[in-house]
């Protein structure tokens, strides 16, 4: 029986399993929130509230332990400067997992981890990137201001007639092969 063993493995080795999920606790400290399966978002959970709990500590001591867990500094330091102080009143349940339901493609059950106060900014941006590309796309096609500058068109023209001979050239139907015979066409 497995009384009092909590690990929960992921069917990984020890050493692979450290590795990932203390890349994923250097992932949430970067994008605030990340997209993974419930089982690693549930394992993930006590070590990034570990890593908080240094970070309210803010001591030396505690800054060189959370580097050789995480073993990135930039994420040590965003953690020591940006996540730690804005739970400073909370005590515990620095994070949440948000269950999304199951994988389109091996129906794995996947969910959001995130920081309980996490940063407005993170939620906005991604919706001003996606309205802007749309809008960078429609102003392309403008054929008017082509045919203005006339000096320059003389050269273009020249240029265009070479190309144009290899483009109107008609492609050559592909010759199909039905199930491995050879076609009528032949």
């Amino acid at each position: 029986m497995r009384h009092q063993k909590k690990t929960i493995k992921l069917g990984r080795t020890a050493e692979h399993r450290k590795a990932l999920l203390m890349n994923q606790v250097c992932s949430l400290i970067e994008h605030q929130r990340i997209k993974t399966t419930l089982a690693k978002a549930k394992a993930v959970r006590p070590l990034a509230e570990r890593m908080v709990t240094l970070g309210k500590n803010g001591s030396i001591h505690a800054r060189r332990t959370a580097l050789a867990t995480l073993r990135q500094k930039d994420a040590v330091k965003k953690l020591f400067d940006d996540i730690a102080p804005r739970s400073a009143e909370r005590n515990g349940g620095y994070t949440r997992i948000v269950k999304l339901g199951q994988r389109k493609s091996d129906s794995a059950p996947m969910a959001f981890i995130e920081w309980v106060d996490m940063a407005e900014v993170v939620e906005t941006k991604p919706a001003e990137e996606k309205k802007a590309r749309r809008k960078k796309a429609e102003p392309k096609p403008t054929e008017p201001e082509r045919a203005e500058p006339k000096g320059e068109e003389p050269a273009a023209t020249e240029e265009e007639p070479a190309e144009a001979p290899v483009t109107t050239e008609e492609p050559k139907p592909k010759k199909r092969r039905w199930f491995g015979r050879k076609s009528t066409d032949e």
